[in-house]
């Protein structure tokens, strides 16, 4: 903030040149070897995604205002820690993305963007530059997440508003409607370009589509493409019991890792994916079974997870800080489930997506784990921290944020040598 840079700017003026201690229990989070954590800062509010700046600066999107803010702005202190230095921006939502001198950021309904200086703050904060406005907004799945590609295109999420696009949404034995007319507005990702102010809703271009909701979506450096994270769809049992049992239920569908291109057609909601099965099954609302395989050509997910963990944040690792095996991986945000009963509750971590070429190879691992507190905290859903958001250090540090009570952590890797 300009009445704030003279003086605390300073500390984020060499990033990368102090080694930062983790605390001494490295935030109540549990790593491999070799890495720890510290609580960065406690913002105090629903931090959703957040962006850090090539001089260390932090900015926090908040799912709501807190305080007349909507952007928290933050400063790297010298110990690793960041000083809260102000805030910006009087509305809510989840999109935060940094690039090429600009702080972009989203709310439900439009996408601004901030001038950056050179010490990575905002130069104008009362005055955002209108990019997109108008977006589609439903009951359900509002957030707008945010990413730009290396040619200047901006990549918005509208999610689908229903579960799985019924006559009458999440109702038992309620049938699908057929040719689903959400799709025309909704359930994919939405190109617009980046430089360009003042476009609506209805400038942009379909990039994507049959996708039921992205929190978290990247760009992929090493292969330049889109990869997103899909929520996958809820209630098989609860809509259809006679198809279902709960255990199946709890399980799937998957949480999926898709690499997109443009015309990429997911499926949804005529389709989920079982990752027991490693099949595309057809919707029991358009006539499936929960047994047999959909003969459609839509597109495969490139990875799948455990159903209902809700992937809330995806970044690709190209820094150095960390081992080899993590670079042009991707780490996601696993933001914990609330539909698994009566089987356990899961997710509340961070996990790690080895790649290869630009595609996922290998299993992947849980990386940082414990955000809810305890293993019973976690089952039960009553998580005391849910990871969101993830952005890279300068230094090549994992920042994750935390939604729950705004809690923001950097991870780092042999700290105290």
């Amino acid at each position: 903030m300009p009445a704030l840079a003279g003086s605390l700017a300073l500390v984020a003026s060499h990033p990368t040149s102090v080694r930062v201690a983790p605390d001494p229990n490295n935030a109540g989070l549990k790593l491999p070897a070799g890495f720890g954590a510290l609580v960065a800062a406690e913002t105090g509010g629903k931090a959703r995604h957040i962006a850090v700046t090539p001089q260390g600066v932090i900015y926090v999107k908040l799912n709501k205002v807190k305080d007349g803010k909507g952007i928290l702005e933050l400063h790297s202190q010298p110990n690793g820690k960041a000083t809260m230095t102000g805030g910006f921006g009087d509305y809510g939502g989840t999109g935060m993305y940094e690039k090429n001198g600009y702080l972009y950021a989203s709310s439900d309904h439009a996408v601004y963007r901030y001038k950056l200086d050179g010490k990575g703050e905002v130069t104008a904060p009362t005055k955002p530059e209108l990019l997109v406005r108008g977006l589609k907004v439903g009951s359900q799945h509002e957030s707008k997440s945010i990413v730009l590609d290396n040619a200047d295109n901006l990549y918005v999420n509208i999610g689908a508003y229903a579960n799985a696009c019924q006559e009458q949404d999440r109702t038992r034995g309620s049938k699908g409607i057929p040719n689903c007319p959400i799709l025309d507005s909704a359930g994919g990702i939405w190109q617009f370009k980046a430089n360009q102010l003042n476009q609506r809703y209805p400038d942009g271009t379909r990039y994507a589509t049959g996708l039921r909701n992205v929190v978290g979506l990247d760009w992929n450096p090493q292969d330049n493409q889109l990869f997103v994270m899909q929520h996958g769809r809820d209630q098989l049992h609860d809509n259809w019991p006679e198809l279902y049992g709960e255990k199946e239920s709890a399980a799937l569908p998957a949480e999926c890792l898709y690499a997109l291109t443009k015309g990429s057609n997911a499926g949804w909601p005529y389709i989920y994916y079982d990752q027991q099965k490693k099949e595309l099954m057809k919707g029991p609302e358009y006539g499936g079974d929960g047994k047999t395989p959909s003969t459609a050509d839509y597109l495969k997910p490139a990875a799948a997870y455990p159903g209902h963990m809700a992937p809330d944040g995806l970044l690709f690792y190209t820094g150095t800080m960390f081992p080899a095996k993590y670079r042009n991986g991707a780490f996601i945000a696993f933001h914990g489930s609330w539909n698994r009963a009566p089987e356990p509750q899961a997710g509340y971590f961070v996990v790690f997506q080895p790649f290869k070429n630009g595609k996922p190879d290998g299993q992947w691992e849980v990386f940082a784990d414990n955000f809810a507190g305890s293993a019973a905290k976690a089952a039960s859903g009553r998580a005391d921290h849910r990871p969101c958001g993830l952005a890279q250090g300068p230094d090549g540090s994992l920042y994750v944020s935390d939604d729950q009570k705004g809690t923001i952590y950097r991870i780092v890797y042999n700290a105290k040598k």
